[in-house]
């Protein structure tokens, strides 16, 4: 069946990454919910991912920006959402991804916290005071305004009991009911993540109560992220967007029928678009803009797909993933990861490339690790995930 379908080639698609992205300087944003909705989520498991991936894409990089959105305007929202990872997405993307992911995960963390409080909390839970409790969060922190939560536990003791994570194990923890619960009443959007205490590249948020999501028909959800996704992503195959999404082969296959996505021709096999976006011998004006890059630990980008070998070399995996698959910083040029990147306790910006890049490519890498530094200023930032090079490039 391929063999009749439209050909795209790696060449092709990595063509197209730089202005989709809005990694290609000309394609560069001027806000960041341009940036989030372009790369259809920005990942926050790691709080400065967001500001890294952000400001490579924006004309004008700075924490400021950023800090605007998911704090100020509130422009960007944090979800528990994709692979169960957290994505900082914009508020009119928001109810589309609540409703094709991020409600069932919700349900799922539910129902894992209330087996774990049944069977490990050192004091008797059932499901009607895990409701009492939460009753009495949601109280505290609306009568505070915003609160942490160690601060929302001197209202509500419930939360400083304690469960044993993993009894018996050698790695056995014991760890607040809090600390499982607010994350839980986020996910299931009754509060959202405020202002870190101290820098932005801090864990440590106080929590506000959130405004609740529409609710979208969960079928429809999942139709317009695909959507969404294969326009940002796209050609890619059925496989990335399982991975992507976390969903079942069921649902992504419906999804891509309901959106009407088109049939192309890939060397990992069948891939789809939107309808219209088979790209041609051409391209968009500027698709063949030379661009280089330097995208953070879990960049929507380098984690976009679930078979990466048409912009990624199998040799380069080993010094670029920590050991659970997470990719760490990046260096990109047209297209393709080159390298990787890490900054000093002195602050100075370093990289690495990994294969042989040319000249033009090499100053246009130091002009993005000049840009990086200059922005960053007396910020320092360690990835959550470190990785091989990353750790070497700083030792």
């Amino acid at each position: 069946m391929s063999e009749s379908l439209p050909r795209v080639t790696p060449a092709q698609r990595r063509a197209r990454l730089g202005r989709r992205h809005l990694l290609a300087p000309s394609a560069r944003a001027a806000g960041v919910e341009e940036v989030a909705d372009a790369v259809v989520g920005l990942h926050a498991t790691d709080p400065a991912t967001v500001y890294l991936s952000a400001c490579a894409r924006l004309r004008e990089p700075g924490a400021g920006e950023v800090e605007r959105a998911l704090y100020e305007d509130v422009s960007l929202v944090k979800l528990l959402s994709m692979r169960r990872t957290i994505f900082a997405v914009t508020t009119e993307l928001a109810p589309v991804v609540g409703s094709s992911t991020a409600r069932a995960i919700a349900a799922r963390e539910r129902a894992t916290l209330l087996k774990h409080l049944r069977e490990r909390a050192e004091e008797h839970w059932d499901e009607a005071r895990l409701a009492e409790v939460e009753k009495a969060v949601l109280a505290a922190v609306a009568a505070r305004g915003e609160a942490t939560t160690a601060e929302v536990a001197e209202d509500v003791p419930a939360l400083r009991e304690r469960i044993v994570m993993a009894p018996g194990k050698s790695y056995a923890a014991r760890q607040t009911v809090g600390s499982r619960l607010l994350r839980l009443l986020a996910s299931d959007g009754h509060l959202r993540r405020c202002r870190p205490r101290g820098s932005w590249t801090s864990s440590l948020y106080p929590w506000a109560p959130a405004p609740a999501l529409p609710d979208l028909p969960v079928r429809e959800a999942k139709a317009e992220l695909a959507r969404r996704w294969l326009a940002a992503y796209g050609p890619a195959t059925e496989a990335d967007l399982k991975w992507w999404a976390g969903w079942t082969a069921t649902d992504t296959r419906r999804a891509l029928a309901d959106v009407g996505a088109e049939g192309v021709a890939l060397e990992e096999g069948m891939g789809y678009v939107v309808p219209g976006d088979v790209p041609g011998d051409g391209g968009p004006a500027g698709e063949d803009e030379p661009w280089a890059a330097l995208l953070p630990a879990l960049d929507p980008t380098a984690m976009g797909w679930q078979s990466r070998g048409w912009y990624l070399d199998p040799d380069h995996v080993k010094p670029l993933f920590d050991r659970s698959g997470n990719i760490g910083p990046t260096v990109w040029w047209n297209g393709r990861v080159v390298g990787g990147w890490a900054q000093r306790a002195d602050g100075e910006v370093v990289w690495r490339a990994l294969t042989d890049v040319g000249r033009e490519a090499a100053a246009a890498v130091a002009a993005e690790a000049a840009r990086l530094s200059g922005w960053l200023g007396e910020v320092r930032v360690t990835p959550r995930f470190r990785t091989p090079l990353e750790r070497e490039l700083t030792s």
